[in-house]
């Protein structure tokens, strides 16, 4: 509680971001008494993941634009007058434009069972009819947040340890239980289906698809096998974050799962992209001449800078450009640019190209047969893992603490402490700050961009493969002048993201309009609206939208520090998520401001291990036998999933 938090510490950390997180566990780790607060009731800030109910009480919030807690109007008489404040916003305005969409059929006749669900037929839930939502979407205007206006708890749900510990065992039991019952129910002999006399008719079988239809009230009911990501990320295989979570230790903290295709969109059609050399060799798109070109050009970007005459003279021009002058087919030129580059035809110069397309190529093989891995119960994941490294080495968190201001001496013009909302002081040496907590006064001259966000729940994945256990990415390449390519990331059951029989699809684009504006289209092209008419349609072509969500979050990446109006020099500041694919701004910015804070000290070196701590009076304990130590398998880990610690024992 706030009555027992010490008076002083020597960083005090506001936010649990993903570079706040890594920052606190680096101060921790290298000695630093580490304070870490944060107003919201959950970690992660805009990179937490929420279950479907949470989602829903988070969509609440921010529709009511309310204060998180009540201000406490006494803490401006504790400011002295030698001293100034600067007062944090009390008001998260991150995310706007939020639109709600149900296209799943809402029974009447079933009880929506979990908590903060939306009530039926309620009139923030969009019909399901395309020319009806377009009428009766509400687009709020700059200063308003969300248009769902429903009955939802306030507070949200995001899983403890022993929530995600049940709940993995009864994903496992869930499992087994379906497995026993597939095996009992449809080995059948021959003479039993001859002697049988319940005949299926076209009624029943219509009967059989309506009960294997997904309803609103199933989603609802299910809604805890659901981890729904604010912000959509991958994480390249030999990327900053890898790299820090192996040599941090932290990763034993998480488990993660491969990416297991990567898809291109042409011509209206979904294909699975050829990018390592079996892929290839096996693809059935590829011709044996464009085999050979491809592995030709993959393998001269691997070492292109052995070769600069090869690329000197058009280091000028854009990576599109450079391809058509390649012995490359404008299918391969399609591939290597959209979905291995991931770059458009304005977007990269050649150098850039090449280095990203060398960067793919370099994660290839690490993990599995593509270079990303994705976090298993989301991105939210992450963060909660290095606050947890944090508290190990004595930093103290407090949740649903919010911060009054920060308290500045006007001779030095250096932060000296914080008043929280219990009107507590509290002195440290250094303040990092997530951009969000900063009231307008202080960024009146700052000019965010804006990332456009939807997250769907569909009812089968964009193309059809033997295993439904599928893990995709696709880039969509922009069309039109002032628009930007959407990245899609479609996630299945097993990545412990969402309920069994639907996926998790995320898109993501840096915004021109509203987030609805910008990807309603992509949706529209991949996806289906999941009507009654179309249920009918068994052979329909795209998947089904159950349910679908669209908002703006802001992008503070790339703002310089100067662009915040009289920062003290020990206040730092942490930006939000950025649109790119990968977790390398965050770590980047987090190792930066670390070295501002402890210069001389090393960033999250790995921890001590326990068997080299010796003890007064306990050298005896060396003796004792190394298969002690041995930790029992976790049979709580979902198959298949990847320990960062043994790529030669990842799965494929």
């Amino acid at each position: 509680m706030a009555d027992n938090l010490p008076s002083e510490f020597d960083v005090i950390v506001i936010g649990t971001g993903l570079p706040e997180s890594i920052i606190a566990a680096a101060c921790s780790r290298s000695g630093q008494r580490v304070l870490h607060l944060d107003s919201r009731s959950y970690y992660g800030g805009n990179w937490a993941s929420f279950s479907f109910s949470g989602l829903l009480s988070w969509l609440k919030e921010y529709q009511e634009n309310s204060d998180i807690v009540n201000e406490s109007p006494a803490w401006q008489e504790q400011i002295f007058e030698n001293e100034d404040s600067i007062a944090l916003s009390r008001k998260d305005k991150t995310i706007q434009h939020v639109e709600v969409f149900c296209y799943a059929s809402q029974d009447l006749h079933e009880d929506v069972e979990e908590a903060g669900a939306l009530q039926k037929n309620h009139a923030s839930v969009t019909s399901a009819n395309p020319t009806e939502g377009a009428h009766s979407a509400y687009l709020p205007s700059e200063h308003e947040s969300c248009t769902v206006s429903c009955e939802m708890p306030t507070e949200k749900t995001p899983k403890s340890d022993l929530e995600n510990s049940l709940e993995i065992n009864d994903v496992e039991a869930t499992r087994e239980k379906e497995k026993h019952c597939d095996d009992k129910t449809c080995v059948k002999s021959v003479s039993e289906e001859e002697t049988s006399e319940n005949v299926l008719t076209a009624e029943d079988t219509s009967l059989q698809s309506k009960k294997n239809r997904i309803t609103y009230s199933q989603i609802v009911k299910e809604g805890r096998r659901f981890n729904i990501d604010l912000v959509s990320k991958l994480l390249y295989s030999r990327g900053l974050l890898i790299d820090l979570l192996i040599k941090s230790n932290v990763s034993r903290y998480a488990e993660f799962k491969n990416i297991t295709r990567i898809l291109a969109l042409r011509d209206g059609r979904v294909e699975q992209v050829p990018c390592s050399r079996a892929d290839v060799f096996n693809s059935k798109q590829l011709t044996m001449v464009e085999k050979r070109m491809l592995m030709k050009f993959l393998t001269f970007c691997m070492e292109y800078e052995k070769h600069p005459d090869e690329y000197k003279a058009y280091e000028e021009t854009t990576f599109s450009e450079y391809l058509k002058t390649q012995k490359l087919t404008p299918n391969l030129q399609y591939f290597v640019l959209h979905s291995i580059a991931m770059t458009s035809e304005t977007a990269s110069n050649t150098i850039d190209g090449l280095k990203a397309t060398k960067n793919f190529l370099h994660c290839l093989g690490r993990y599995g047969n593509t270079p990303f891995l994705f976090p298993l119960y989301g991105q939210g994941e992450l963060p909660q893992c290095f606050c947890r490294m944090c508290a190990v080495f004595g930093g103290i968190y407090c949740l649903r603490h919010s911060v009054q201001c920060l308290v500045v001496d006007k001779e030095s013009r250096k932060c000296k402490a914080i008043i929280d909302q219990f009107g507590q002081r509290i002195i440290s040496k250094h303040f990092l700050v997530e951009d969000s907590y900063f009231s307008e006064n202080i960024c009146s001259h700052v000019q965010y961009r804006q990332i456009s966000r939807s997250v769907l729940i569909t009812d089968r994945s964009v193309l059809k493969a033997d295993s439904d256990q599928q893990i995709s990415i696709l880039t969509v390449p922009a069309e039109e002048t002032g628009t930007f390519a959407v990245r899609v990331i479609e996630l299945c059951s097993s990545t412990m993201t969402c309920m069994k029989g639907t996926y998790l699809v995320h898109l993501t684009c840096t915004s021109s309009k509203t987030a609805r504006e910008d990807l309603e289209p992509i949706v529209q092209k991949l996806f289906t609206p999941y009507t009654e008419t179309e249920i009918e349609n068994e052979e329909n072509e795209k998947p089904r939208l159950l349910w679908a969500l669209y908002f703006n979050m802001r992008d503070s990446s790339d703002v310089s520090r100067n662009s915040y109006n009289d920062l003290p020099s020990n206040v730092y500041v942490c930006s939000g998520p950025d649109c790119g694919l990968g977790n390398d701004n965050a770590v980047k910015l987090a190792e930066t401001l670390f070295q501002q804070v402890c210069p001389n000290e090393d960033f999250c070196p790995p921890p001590p291990n326990p068997e080299d701590v010796i003890i007064d009076g306990d050298s005896l304990q060396s003796e004792v036998s190394e298969s002690s130590f041995i930790p029992e398998a976790n049979s709580e880990t979902p198959k298949e999933s990847t320990s960062l610690g043994n790529p030669e024992g990842s799965s494929q």
